[in-house]
């Protein structure tokens, strides 16, 4: 099955052209016929020259990020992205999300809508859809946001999987909490998945894991491809019988998002280290996942930071009944987590203690709550590598932070006209904090 993506604005096209590119490149071993398949049927189609193109729309109101990645695919030698799959105009939404939502997402609607129905009918059978984008800016946060909206409408019955880049806490853009809040909020309405990469995250990987000197965006949208990587291309589920013939997106929304109050996703993978160090280093299911666990429970998002005195509460469990000791504070309560473990020896890997009971909230059961995908194929350069999907309180503190940052904004109409002259009301703005405040006020009930 098919995934068609549609990457918006500037950092949406820079992360989806290195997704595409460490995908093809992955599935380029000729030893591996069936999961090579199943990962070139999932992204790629292959045009009347042979050629493999990208199942991808780009979109943005600037031409330069677009044709630097559809010359940067193309030159790759491996796969290009489609010669009519990409709209762009000439002036952008100045960092202004109801400039991009108000004005240019619904000004080129019939296009946008047109070039994503030609991806559609491209695929055989479409897994669902996936719309790439950060959520600081005007065109990823607003014409995304707009999009989405578009998608939901034609395609109504259709997976959505949103990818938000999340901006830097010291600040990219001025009005980037105006942007995130509203872009959340509206995305909540209209999205079955929203799976999150936080910059300050990801830049901490590139200096201490990955030893980048001088970091750039490249470098970062590097990690996140990686990382994207690492949870979408093919593996098998415990009734998969040995087929990489699932719908990804559909089984990654069914394992993670089982109720619509709960829809953000994190993810973090081990190992991630630099090539030089890789050489020297040899690693084993027991000492990865004990880490990736200890990673989950005490929200330290990499290997370096764990925090090892975060423990699960001790608790007695008999048959239906559980009972649960005091979490204490740092403990990362989860509602659902997926575990995808990739490379050598993969079927010896012992996951139970992903399957606790005390790791999740009390109302789901563990057996529903964690799931476990493998693979036998190693994944871009790691002879074995683990990645853990949650759908937990990881992104609760960073949300609550941007929300009480675009609150104080707002309290003193800091900027409130850029956006009313748009087309945008004060109403609108407080529709989005009430939207947020309860998804704040439900992951933190969750432990």
């Amino acid at each position: 099955m098919s995934i068609v993506t549609v990457q918006l604005g500037q950092c949406g096209n820079q992360v989806g052209e290195e997704l595409f590119d460490i995908m093809c490149r992955d599935a380029q071993d000729g030893q591996r016929r069936s999961y090579n398949a199943a990962s070139t049927e999932k992204f790629f189609h292959q045009n009347t020259h042979g050629e493999l193109e990208a199942r991808a729309v780009l979109i943005d109101m600037e031409p330069k990020v677009i044709n630097h990645s559809m010359t940067k695919a193309a030159k790759s030698g491996r796969w290009k992205y489609g010669d009519s799959s990409y709209f762009c105009q000439k002036q952008g939404s100045g960092n202004n999300w109801a400039n991009g939502y108000c004005v240019h997402g619904s000004r080129h609607r019939e296009v946008v809508e047109e070039l994503v129905r030609r991806e559609v009918e491209r695929c055989d059978r479409l897994a669902g859809l996936m719309a790439m984008m950060s959520v600081a800016g005007g065109t990823g946060s607003g014409v995304g946001t707009y999009v989405t909206q578009c998608l939901r409408d034609v395609y109504p019955n259709s997976f959505i999987l949103n990818h938000l880049t999340w901006p830097y806490g010291t600040g990219e853009v001025i009005v980037q909490n105006y942007n995130s809040l509203l872009t959340l909020a509206h995305l909540y309405q209209l999205s079955d998945a929203i799976l999150v990469h936080e910059n300050d995250t990801v830049h901490r990987i590139c200096g201490q894991l990955l030893n980048i000197k001088h970091i750039s965006f490249s470098d970062i949208n590097r990690v996140i491809a990686h990382q994207l990587g690492s949870v979408l291309q093919p593996a098998l589920t415990a009734d998969s019988q040995g087929v990489y013939s699932r719908n990804p997106l559909g089984e990654l929304v069914g394992a993670l998002a089982c109720h619509p109050e709960y829809k953000l996703l994190s993810v973090c993978t081990i190992p991630q280290m630099s090539s030089s160090s890789l050489a020297y280093s040899t690693f084993s299911w027991p000492a990865l996942l004990k880490h990736l666990r200890q990673m989950l429970i005490s929200n330290s998002k990499m290997e370096a930071g764990i925090d090892w005195q975060v423990s699960p509460p001790a608790g007695h469990f008999s048959g239906s009944e559980r009972l649960r000791g005091h979490k204490g504070p740092g403990f990362n309560t989860s509602l659902a987590n997926l575990l995808i473990l990739r490379g050598k020896d993969v079927y010896s890997a012992e996951t139970g203690a992903f399957h606790e009971p005390a790791l999740y909230t009390s109302w789901l059961p563990p057996e529903e709550a964690s799931h476990v995908w493998k693979s036998p194929v190693p994944f871009d350069k790691y002879e074995k590598s683990a990645t853990l999907v949650s759908n937990s309180q990881a992104l609760l503190k960073p949300l609550d932070n941007m929300v009480g940052k675009a609150w104080n904004m707002f309290a003193s109409r800091a900027y409130v006209h850029q956006y009313v002259k748009f087309g945008m009301s004060e109403e609108d703005f407080l529709d989005s904090f009430t939207s947020l405040e309860q998804v704040i006020s439900s992951y933190s009930q969750l432990g």
